[in-house]
């Protein structure tokens, strides 16, 4: 995509790595949208700069070659999707890896984006879909949820563990430019203080938390011992439209179903308070996170802040925007004794200096935001 010579101010110009220069006019202004290539090394960098804008304000392409495509591992799950959207916006391509095959979510950009079924456990099928599509960067979504890895701890070894490590010898093989890995809040447990940060002591008691854990450190001596550009963010509790069956999903059932004029029960009591993020911020870490500049980056993996509110909490928020919303608690002590070991705040101080990333949601607008979203397509959400 070339600029159109529409000069729209600030517009984010992707692959352009510091060595690069902009081929420039005596103005600086970008001169038909070329950019002076000094190297054949993957780019994935960024530069904001005061150029004439691209169509959409979103791209320019090295002198006759596009950046690499993005693969993404549970491409067709809530984040899944919704990242791919974004990146489409933004002018990238996207190619989705997924166990299924298709999904009623992506039906607005299915003619746009590559799906590739696939198993994260299976070596020759995760090398061949990065190999194959011309990859330069993984977002790696994919993962069994605790539900699932509580079933079978063993599934969830072979996907959650075994998966990320094929995803990484794949990016270190065929030289990948990064690898965006997804961790949670879940990776902390007994002995954590109220307020976590990177350096609070992790002692999972869940299956899933203790893929999580492993998958990082792995990542992280990928990147001492390979050079694997591995980065991470642990995120709270991420809430958005959809059909998702992690335990935490009350957080979106108490928005969605009233929203669609249901009843909710909550399997949670009203004091239950846990960290929360709303989905298109969580994409939108993603994407900044990738294309933060390598020095500024002081460590592998980052906390996400978001909203600490409690369950009664964002149920009077529902009800204020709909004032009819009938939501009631009827805790369940397993899904309780689960959650309590998330029942603390996380501080994203650091991702906010080293990396300038900021919520572009409050609380009361992603509430909104997600209330609008599934009342715009109620049968997609049904």
């Amino acid at each position: 995509m070339w600029y159109d010579g529409t000069q729209l101010g600030k517009v984010t110009v992707v692959g352009l790595p510091s060595h690069c220069q902009l081929a420039t006019n005596p103005t600086g202004l970008c001169s038909g949208g070329l950019l002076r290539e000094h190297s054949q090394e993957a780019l994935d960098c960024v530069r904001t700069l005061s150029v004439f804008a691209l169509r959409e304000k979103t791209v320019v392409f090295v002198r006759g070659q596009q950046m690499g495509r993005n693969l993404i591992t549970g491409g067709l799950g809530l984040i899944g999707i919704s990242l791919a959207r974004r990146l489409l916006r933004d002018g990238e391509e996207v190619v989705l890896f997924d166990v299924a095959s298709d999904s009623e979510f992506l039906k607005d950009i299915a003619h746009r984006v590559k799906v590739v079924q696939g198993d994260l456990a299976n070596w020759a099928q995760v090398a061949d879909a990065v190999k194959s599509n011309d990859v330069a960067c993984i977002y790696h979504l994919g993962a069994l949820l605790t539900p699932a890895c509580e079933a079978s701890p063993q599934a969830a070894y072979m996907v959650n563990m075994n998966g990320t490590l094929h995803v990484l010898e794949a990016a270190r093989l065929f030289g990948l430019a990064s690898v965006i890995f997804t961790s949670s809040i879940a990776t902390y447990g007994p002995g954590a203080p109220p307020v976590v940060n990177e350096d609070s002591v992790q002692r999972p008691t869940t299956m899933y938390g203790v893929t999580k854990i492993a998958a990082e450190r792995l990542g992280d001596y990928y990147h001492r011992r390979f050079g694997v550009n591995f980065r991470c963010v642990r995120y709270p509790l991420v809430v958005g439209p959809g059909h998702t069956v992690g335990i935490s999903r009350y957080a979106r059932e108490m928005i969605q179903k009233p929203a669609l004029g249901r009843p909710y029960q909550a399997y949670v009591d009203e004091s239950v308070r846990l960290p929360l993020i709303y989905l298109r911020d969580a994409v939108w870490a993603l994407v900044c996170l990738k294309r933060a500049e390598e020095q500024d980056l002081k460590r592998r993996v980052y906390n996400l802040g978001g909203f600490y509110v409690t369950a009664g909490e964002l149920a009077d928020i529902v009800r204020g925007y709909l004032p009819e919303a009938q939501i009631d608690f009827s805790p369940d002590k397993t899904a309780l004794k689960v959650l309590s070991d998330m029942f603390r705040d996380m501080d994203g101080t650091r991702a906010r200096e080293d990396w300038g990333f900021h919520l572009q949601y409050t609380v009361d607008e992603f509430v909104q935001d997600f209330i609008s979203e599934v009342q715009s397509s109620p049968s997609l959400y049904e």
